[in-house]
Protein backbone atom coordinates (compact mmCIF):
# COMPACT_ATOMS: atom_id res chain seq x y z
CA UNK A 1 0.00 0.00 0.00
CA UNK A 2 1.58 3.51 -1.15
CA UNK A 3 1.88 5.86 2.27
CA UNK A 4 -0.62 9.24 1.77
CA UNK A 5 1.56 11.70 0.57
CA UNK A 6 2.80 13.94 3.88
CA UNK A 7 0.59 17.22 4.32
CA UNK A 8 1.05 20.47 5.21
CA UNK A 9 -0.83 23.33 6.95
CA UNK A 10 0.34 26.50 5.82
CA UNK A 11 -1.07 29.54 7.10
CA UNK A 12 -0.81 33.49 5.00
CA UNK A 13 -1.90 36.24 6.20
CA UNK A 14 -2.25 39.35 4.30
CA UNK A 15 -3.18 42.98 5.69
CA UNK A 16 -2.33 45.76 3.01
CA UNK A 17 -0.99 43.70 -0.09
CA UNK A 18 -0.41 40.98 -1.92
CA UNK A 19 3.37 40.33 -1.25
CA UNK A 20 2.94 38.00 1.39
CA UNK A 21 0.32 35.86 -0.14
CA UNK A 22 2.21 35.43 -3.46
CA UNK A 23 5.37 34.23 -1.62
CA UNK A 24 3.54 31.68 -0.13
CA UNK A 25 1.83 30.32 -3.13
CA UNK A 26 5.17 30.44 -4.45
CA UNK A 27 5.94 28.21 -1.38
CA UNK A 28 2.62 26.19 -1.70
CA UNK A 29 3.57 25.39 -5.51
CA UNK A 30 7.78 24.04 -4.34
CA UNK A 31 5.52 21.75 -1.80
CA UNK A 32 3.55 20.07 -3.78
CA UNK A 33 5.66 19.74 -7.24
CA UNK A 34 7.72 17.63 -4.58
CA UNK A 35 4.81 15.77 -3.85
CA UNK A 36 3.24 17.10 -0.73
CA UNK A 37 -0.41 17.85 -0.28
CA UNK A 38 -1.72 21.55 1.20
CA UNK A 39 -4.25 23.02 2.86
CA UNK A 40 -3.19 26.78 1.63
CA UNK A 41 -4.91 28.51 4.92
CA UNK A 42 -5.10 32.37 4.07
CA UNK A 43 -6.55 34.80 6.20
CA UNK A 44 -6.98 38.21 4.18
CA UNK A 45 -8.84 39.56 1.58
CA UNK A 46 -9.46 36.95 -1.87
CA UNK A 47 -6.87 37.65 -4.60
CA UNK A 48 -8.67 36.21 -7.62
CA UNK A 49 -6.66 33.72 -10.11
CA UNK A 50 -3.67 32.82 -7.27
CA UNK A 51 -1.81 29.80 -8.67
CA UNK A 52 -1.45 27.33 -5.79
CA UNK A 53 0.01 24.71 -7.58
CA UNK A 54 -2.50 21.84 -7.13
CA UNK A 55 -2.41 23.24 -3.16
CA UNK A 56 -6.14 23.38 -1.40
CA UNK A 57 -7.20 26.63 -0.66
CA UNK A 58 -8.77 27.20 2.56
CA UNK A 59 -10.05 30.97 2.82
CA UNK A 60 -10.91 32.14 6.47
CA UNK A 61 -13.24 35.00 7.48
CA UNK A 62 -10.95 37.78 5.51
CA UNK A 63 -9.32 40.62 7.61
CA UNK A 64 -7.61 43.53 6.44
CA UNK A 65 -5.59 46.42 7.72
CA UNK A 66 -7.00 49.83 7.64
CA UNK A 67 -4.16 51.92 6.90
CA UNK A 68 -0.73 51.64 6.54
CA UNK A 69 -0.25 51.82 10.61
CA UNK A 70 -1.63 48.00 10.63
CA UNK A 71 -3.23 48.66 13.89
CA UNK A 72 -6.84 48.91 13.25
CA UNK A 73 -8.01 45.51 11.29
CA UNK A 74 -11.49 45.64 9.37
CA UNK A 75 -13.45 42.86 7.97
CA UNK A 76 -14.50 42.45 4.50
CA UNK A 77 -17.10 45.54 4.90
CA UNK A 78 -14.83 47.46 6.55
CA UNK A 79 -15.95 46.95 10.15
CA UNK A 80 -13.29 46.84 12.86
CA UNK A 81 -13.26 42.93 14.32
CA UNK A 82 -14.68 41.99 17.21
CA UNK A 83 -14.69 39.20 19.33
CA UNK A 84 -16.94 37.12 18.43
CA UNK A 85 -15.05 37.10 15.45
CA UNK A 86 -11.56 36.81 16.56
CA UNK A 87 -13.20 33.44 18.52
CA UNK A 88 -14.85 32.34 14.81
CA UNK A 89 -11.53 32.31 13.19
CA UNK A 90 -9.81 30.76 16.03
CA UNK A 91 -12.39 28.29 15.73
CA UNK A 92 -12.11 27.30 12.21
CA UNK A 93 -8.31 27.30 12.56
CA UNK A 94 -8.46 24.79 15.20
CA UNK A 95 -11.17 22.75 13.65
CA UNK A 96 -9.04 22.29 10.34
CA UNK A 97 -5.80 21.21 12.12
CA UNK A 98 -7.93 18.53 14.17
CA UNK A 99 -9.82 17.57 11.12
CA UNK A 100 -6.54 17.70 8.05
CA UNK A 101 -3.91 16.58 10.73
CA UNK A 102 -1.45 17.96 8.80
CA UNK A 103 2.38 16.93 9.40
CA UNK A 104 3.58 19.71 9.85
CA UNK A 105 2.67 23.26 10.23
CA UNK A 106 4.16 26.06 8.52
CA UNK A 107 3.41 29.94 9.79
CA UNK A 108 4.20 32.80 7.20
CA UNK A 109 5.75 35.45 8.87
CA UNK A 110 4.80 34.93 12.20
CA UNK A 111 6.37 34.92 15.43
CA UNK A 112 8.11 37.65 13.09
CA UNK A 113 5.38 39.73 11.85
CA UNK A 114 1.55 39.68 12.21
CA UNK A 115 0.94 40.04 16.29
CA UNK A 116 -2.44 41.21 15.61
CA UNK A 117 -3.24 37.71 14.82
CA UNK A 118 -1.81 36.48 17.99
CA UNK A 119 -5.42 35.25 18.98
CA UNK A 120 -5.80 32.58 16.57
CA UNK A 121 -1.97 31.89 16.41
CA UNK A 122 -0.76 31.12 19.88
CA UNK A 123 -3.94 28.72 20.18
CA UNK A 124 -3.02 27.10 17.20
CA UNK A 125 0.63 26.51 18.11
CA UNK A 126 -0.05 25.09 21.79
CA UNK A 127 -2.95 22.45 19.47
CA UNK A 128 -0.02 21.44 17.27
CA UNK A 129 2.01 20.70 20.22
CA UNK A 130 -0.54 18.76 22.22
CA UNK A 131 -1.47 17.09 19.40
CA UNK A 132 -1.13 13.04 19.16
CA UNK A 133 0.53 13.17 15.99
CA UNK A 134 2.68 16.08 16.82
CA UNK A 135 3.66 17.85 13.63
CA UNK A 136 6.63 19.93 13.04
CA UNK A 137 5.88 23.45 13.08
CA UNK A 138 7.96 26.24 11.25
CA UNK A 139 8.43 30.07 10.74
CA UNK A 140 8.33 31.15 6.95
CA UNK A 141 10.25 34.75 6.89
CA UNK A 142 10.92 37.04 3.59
CA UNK A 143 14.60 38.02 3.57
CA UNK A 144 14.29 41.34 5.92
CA UNK A 145 12.63 41.95 9.19
CA UNK A 146 10.63 45.41 9.29
CA UNK A 147 12.57 46.79 12.43
CA UNK A 148 10.99 46.64 15.45
CA UNK A 149 12.19 49.66 18.18
CA UNK A 150 10.80 48.27 20.84
CA UNK A 151 13.23 45.11 22.94
CA UNK A 152 10.60 43.51 24.56
CA UNK A 153 8.83 43.21 20.80
CA UNK A 154 12.12 41.48 19.66
CA UNK A 155 12.11 38.93 22.98
CA UNK A 156 8.86 38.23 22.09
CA UNK A 157 9.63 37.08 18.92
CA UNK A 158 12.69 34.91 20.05
CA UNK A 159 10.76 33.41 22.90
CA UNK A 160 7.62 32.29 20.97
CA UNK A 161 9.98 30.84 18.44
CA UNK A 162 12.17 29.08 20.75
CA UNK A 163 8.56 27.91 22.99
CA UNK A 164 6.93 26.39 20.02
CA UNK A 165 8.48 26.53 16.76
CA UNK A 166 11.06 23.58 15.27
CA UNK A 167 12.36 25.88 13.15
CA UNK A 168 12.95 29.05 11.11
CA UNK A 169 12.95 28.88 7.24
CA UNK A 170 14.49 32.34 6.37
CA UNK A 171 13.57 32.79 2.53
CA UNK A 172 16.67 34.60 1.23
CA UNK A 173 20.19 34.38 -0.05
CA UNK A 174 22.92 34.83 3.06
CA UNK A 175 25.14 35.88 1.05
CA UNK A 176 22.94 39.12 0.29
CA UNK A 177 21.44 39.38 3.89
CA UNK A 178 21.53 37.81 6.91
CA UNK A 179 18.44 37.70 9.72
CA UNK A 180 20.98 39.43 11.68
CA UNK A 181 21.03 42.01 9.40
CA UNK A 182 17.56 43.54 10.45
CA UNK A 183 16.94 41.36 13.83
CA UNK A 184 19.19 42.31 16.39
CA UNK A 185 17.94 39.17 18.62
CA UNK A 186 19.18 36.61 16.42
CA UNK A 187 21.54 35.12 18.08
CA UNK A 188 19.26 34.44 20.93
CA UNK A 189 17.38 31.99 18.82
CA UNK A 190 17.53 28.46 20.09
CA UNK A 191 15.72 26.56 16.93
CA UNK A 192 17.53 25.69 13.76
CA UNK A 193 17.63 28.63 11.04
CA UNK A 194 17.69 27.55 7.33
CA UNK A 195 18.37 30.01 4.52
CA UNK A 196 16.47 28.54 1.55
CA UNK A 197 16.98 31.15 -0.83
CA UNK A 198 14.62 33.50 -2.27
CA UNK A 199 11.49 32.04 -3.56
CA UNK A 200 10.39 32.68 -6.89
CA UNK A 201 9.23 30.64 -9.79
CA UNK A 202 13.02 29.44 -11.05
CA UNK A 203 11.01 27.22 -13.52
CA UNK A 204 8.54 29.56 -15.24
CA UNK A 205 11.21 33.02 -14.65
CA UNK A 206 14.62 31.83 -15.56
CA UNK A 207 14.29 32.03 -19.10
CA UNK A 208 10.83 34.02 -20.03
CA UNK A 209 9.72 34.31 -23.74
CA UNK A 210 9.05 38.54 -23.87
CA UNK A 211 6.18 39.48 -24.60
CA UNK A 212 6.70 41.04 -28.24
CA UNK A 213 3.90 43.61 -28.02
CA UNK A 214 5.72 45.11 -24.94
CA UNK A 215 9.64 45.60 -26.99
CA UNK A 216 10.71 49.37 -26.47
CA UNK A 217 7.87 49.44 -23.85
CA UNK A 218 8.24 51.55 -20.68
CA UNK A 219 6.46 49.18 -18.16
CA UNK A 220 5.35 50.54 -14.91
CA UNK A 221 3.65 47.68 -11.81
CA UNK A 222 2.96 48.49 -8.35
CA UNK A 223 2.45 44.92 -7.08
CA UNK A 224 -0.86 44.47 -6.13
CA UNK A 225 -1.55 48.24 -5.72
CA UNK A 226 -2.29 48.66 -2.30
CA UNK A 227 -0.02 51.20 -1.51
CA UNK A 228 0.96 52.36 -4.98
CA UNK A 229 -1.52 55.19 -5.66
CA UNK A 230 0.70 58.33 -5.56
CA UNK A 231 3.21 56.49 -6.82
CA UNK A 232 1.43 55.84 -10.36
CA UNK A 233 0.08 59.33 -10.10
CA UNK A 234 3.76 61.14 -9.96
CA UNK A 235 5.15 58.88 -12.82
CA UNK A 236 2.00 59.42 -14.75
CA UNK A 237 2.25 63.07 -14.25
CA UNK A 238 5.98 63.06 -14.90
CA UNK A 239 5.56 61.06 -18.55
CA UNK A 240 6.32 64.11 -20.66
CA UNK A 241 9.51 65.38 -19.15
CA UNK A 242 11.40 62.24 -18.93
CA UNK A 243 13.40 60.13 -21.14
CA UNK A 244 11.34 57.62 -23.42
CA UNK A 245 8.49 60.35 -22.91
CA UNK A 246 7.02 59.10 -26.73
CA UNK A 247 7.50 55.28 -26.11
CA UNK A 248 4.14 53.32 -25.13
CA UNK A 249 4.46 53.51 -21.17
CA UNK A 250 1.97 50.48 -19.67
CA UNK A 251 0.58 50.80 -15.82
CA UNK A 252 0.02 47.69 -14.17
CA UNK A 253 -2.04 48.99 -11.79
CA UNK A 254 -3.06 45.80 -9.64
CA UNK A 255 -6.01 44.75 -8.21
CA UNK A 256 -6.38 46.97 -4.99
CA UNK A 257 -5.26 50.47 -6.50
CA UNK A 258 -7.77 53.13 -5.57
CA UNK A 259 -10.49 53.20 -7.76
CA UNK A 260 -9.31 57.35 -7.87
CA UNK A 261 -5.84 56.61 -8.99
CA UNK A 262 -7.03 54.66 -12.00
CA UNK A 263 -9.39 57.34 -13.08
CA UNK A 264 -6.67 59.67 -12.90
CA UNK A 265 -4.09 57.55 -15.18
CA UNK A 266 -6.96 56.95 -18.04
CA UNK A 267 -8.16 60.78 -17.54
CA UNK A 268 -4.59 62.17 -18.44
CA UNK A 269 -5.94 60.68 -22.34
CA UNK A 270 -2.23 60.38 -23.38
CA UNK A 271 -2.67 57.88 -26.58
CA UNK A 272 0.37 55.74 -25.66
CA UNK A 273 -0.34 55.31 -21.82
CA UNK A 274 -2.00 52.29 -21.35
CA UNK A 275 -3.96 50.85 -17.80
CA UNK A 276 -4.31 47.37 -16.55
CA UNK A 277 -5.43 46.09 -13.53
CA UNK A 278 -3.54 42.97 -13.28
CA UNK A 279 -0.90 40.71 -16.36
CA UNK A 280 -0.13 37.60 -14.56
CA UNK A 281 2.64 37.15 -17.16
CA UNK A 282 4.20 40.64 -16.05
CA UNK A 283 7.90 39.05 -15.52
CA UNK A 284 7.28 38.41 -19.39
CA UNK A 285 6.59 42.30 -19.79
CA UNK A 286 9.69 43.00 -17.69
CA UNK A 287 11.76 40.83 -19.94
CA UNK A 288 10.93 42.18 -22.94
CA UNK A 289 10.24 46.43 -21.79
CA UNK A 290 13.17 48.85 -22.49
CA UNK A 291 12.84 49.60 -18.94
CA UNK A 292 11.00 48.83 -15.88
CA UNK A 293 10.10 51.44 -13.34
CA UNK A 294 8.11 49.64 -10.16
CA UNK A 295 7.98 49.79 -6.67
CA UNK A 296 10.38 47.74 -4.57
CA UNK A 297 8.14 44.48 -2.85
CA UNK A 298 9.91 41.18 -2.29
CA UNK A 299 8.20 39.63 -5.38
CA UNK A 300 8.59 42.34 -7.80
CA UNK A 301 12.62 42.55 -7.47
CA UNK A 302 12.88 39.13 -7.81
CA UNK A 303 11.17 38.52 -11.00
CA UNK A 304 13.37 41.52 -12.40
CA UNK A 305 16.39 40.06 -11.27
CA UNK A 306 15.44 36.65 -12.71
CA UNK A 307 14.66 38.01 -16.07
CA UNK A 308 17.59 40.38 -15.70
CA UNK A 309 15.37 43.38 -16.14
CA UNK A 310 16.85 47.10 -16.77
CA UNK A 311 15.05 49.08 -13.84
CA UNK A 312 14.37 51.41 -11.52
CA UNK A 313 12.69 50.98 -8.65
CA UNK A 314 10.80 53.25 -5.75
CA UNK A 315 10.64 51.39 -2.37
CA UNK A 316 7.94 52.05 -0.44
CA UNK A 317 8.65 53.61 2.79
CA UNK A 318 4.88 54.30 4.16
CA UNK A 319 3.93 53.77 7.63
CA UNK A 320 6.63 51.97 9.69
CA UNK A 321 7.86 50.46 6.41
CA UNK A 322 11.32 49.70 5.97
CA UNK A 323 11.91 46.67 4.31
CA UNK A 324 11.87 47.93 0.44
CA UNK A 325 13.79 50.35 1.04
CA UNK A 326 16.92 48.26 2.67
CA UNK A 327 16.22 45.62 -0.04
CA UNK A 328 16.24 47.77 -3.13
CA UNK A 329 19.61 49.51 -1.64
CA UNK A 330 21.35 45.99 -1.06
CA UNK A 331 20.86 45.10 -4.91
CA UNK A 332 21.26 48.93 -6.03
CA UNK A 333 25.11 48.19 -4.39
CA UNK A 334 25.17 44.65 -6.16
CA UNK A 335 24.74 47.09 -9.51
CA UNK A 336 21.38 45.09 -10.32
CA UNK A 337 18.82 48.14 -10.27
CA UNK A 338 18.79 51.95 -9.72
CA UNK A 339 16.93 53.00 -6.96
CA UNK A 340 15.19 56.56 -6.38
CA UNK A 341 13.62 57.31 -2.97
CA UNK A 342 9.95 57.75 -2.36
CA UNK A 343 10.71 61.56 -0.69
CA UNK A 344 12.70 62.05 -3.52
CA UNK A 345 10.67 61.25 -6.37
CA UNK A 346 10.09 63.86 -9.18
CA UNK A 347 11.06 64.45 -12.99
CA UNK A 348 14.67 65.10 -12.80
CA UNK A 349 16.19 62.35 -10.28
CA UNK A 350 13.74 59.81 -11.87
CA UNK A 351 14.81 60.96 -15.24
CA UNK A 352 18.61 60.18 -14.26
CA UNK A 353 18.17 57.02 -12.83
CA UNK A 354 16.08 56.04 -15.90
CA UNK A 355 19.11 57.35 -17.93
CA UNK A 356 21.63 54.82 -15.77
CA UNK A 357 19.55 52.06 -15.65
CA UNK A 358 19.19 52.07 -19.85
CA UNK A 359 22.56 52.38 -20.03
CA UNK A 360 23.60 48.91 -18.03
CA UNK A 361 23.87 45.50 -19.73
CA UNK A 362 21.36 42.85 -18.75
CA UNK A 363 23.94 40.73 -18.00
CA UNK A 364 25.03 42.64 -15.12
CA UNK A 365 22.33 42.09 -13.01
CA UNK A 366 24.73 39.85 -10.34
CA UNK A 367 23.59 36.40 -9.52
CA UNK A 368 21.42 35.08 -6.70
CA UNK A 369 20.35 31.72 -5.30
CA UNK A 370 16.56 32.04 -6.75
CA UNK A 371 15.65 28.37 -6.26
CA UNK A 372 14.11 29.09 -2.47
CA UNK A 373 10.90 26.97 -3.02
CA UNK A 374 12.33 23.70 -4.12
CA UNK A 375 14.75 24.21 -1.28
CA UNK A 376 12.02 24.80 1.08
CA UNK A 377 10.42 21.93 -0.16
CA UNK A 378 13.19 19.96 0.58
CA UNK A 379 14.08 21.10 3.96
CA UNK A 380 9.79 20.63 5.13
CA UNK A 381 10.67 17.20 3.50
CA UNK A 382 13.38 16.48 5.59
CA UNK A 383 11.86 17.66 8.67
CA UNK A 384 8.94 15.83 8.15
CA UNK A 385 11.11 12.68 8.00
CA UNK A 386 13.24 13.50 11.01
CA UNK A 387 10.18 13.93 12.88
CA UNK A 388 8.37 10.76 11.56
CA UNK A 389 11.46 8.39 12.34
CA UNK A 390 12.75 9.80 15.80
Amino acid sequence: MTAPAPRVLLYVQNLLGIGHLRRAAAVARGLTAAGMAVDFVSGGMPVPHLPLGGAELVQLPPVRALDDQFKVLVDEHDRPIDDGFRDARRDRLLALLAERRPDAVITELFPFGRRQMRFELLPLLAAARAAAWRPVVLSSMRDILVTKPRADRNREIVDTLNAWYDGALIHADPRLIRLERTFPMAADIRVPVDYTGYVVNVDELAVPEADPLAAGEVLVSAGGGAVGHDFMRRIADAMPALPMADRTWRFVTGHHMRADAVDHLRGLGRPNLIVETMRPDLPALMAGAALSISQAGYNTLLELMAVRARAVVVPFEGGVETEQRLRAELLAEAGALEVVAEPDLGPDSLAAAMTRAAARPRDAVPAVDLDGARATAALVARAIRDRTTA
